[in-house]
């Protein structure tokens, strides 16, 4: 069970995450929470300047392409990486701006990715799907990511992944610091998700 699912403050959007990874038929349960930002982007090319120099690093370039299917309860989709193998990831979160409480369920797939997305389309039907071009850098417990995503633009997240103990407070600091670093302006944050984004201007 989780304790205090979420709280919003200042502008930033604290979600906790339920994770189960599935690998060869078993199911270990890892209670995982982040605290997360989500901002869209004007000068990319100054962000990833800004992240290489507070990361120490040049950025590690993620290509996905995330295909979402119809789902009555929750979200469905299968990230697709350039070396063919994949993540069948369902999870669930109420539709909602600010606070979300969401679980997940990831199953990795070595081979047979474009079979399986044929499979569950004559199953499911195809909902919509994301393509983007992440760049990812750590600094300290946070995940740092600049996307360009097609037919979107650029965004940035942050994903402060906590330490067992930690608070909101706590990780809220954290990410209102980088934010602040990166020169993301709270006007520029945002709540939804890509798929949905992508729907609305569709």
């Amino acid at each position: 069970m989780l304790g205090r699912a979420a709280t919003l403050h200042r502008g930033v959007a604290f979600s906790f995450f339920q994770h189960r990874f599935n690998s060869f038929g078993t199911t270990p349960s890892i209670m995982a929470s982040n605290v997360e930002i989500k901002a869209r982007v004007s000068n990319i090319e100054n962000l990833k300047r800004l992240a290489s120099e507070i990361s120490g690093q040049s950025g590690q370039l993620i290509e996905q392409e995330d295909t979402f299917f119809l789902c009555e309860k929750g979200r469905l989709k299968f990230r697709k990486f350039p070396n063919g193998q994949g993540e069948l990831i369902f999870y669930s979160r109420p539709d909602q701006a600010g606070p979300k409480l969401s679980s997940y369920h990831i199953t990795k797939v070595i081979e047979n990715a474009d079979d399986l997305i044929h499979t569950l389309d004559l199953s499911y039907g195809i909902r919509g799907v994301v393509k983007k071009r992440r760049y990812l850098y750590l600094v300290g417990q946070t995940r740092v990511h600049v996307d360009t995503v097609d037919n979107l633009g650029d965004f940035m997240e942050l994903e402060v992944v906590m330490k067992k103990d930690q608070t909101c407070e706590e990780g809220e600091a954290i990410a209102q610091d980088l934010m602040t670093k990166l020169g993301i302006q709270k006007t520029d944050l945002i709540t939804s998700a890509y798929i949905d984004m992508l729907q609305r201007k569709n």
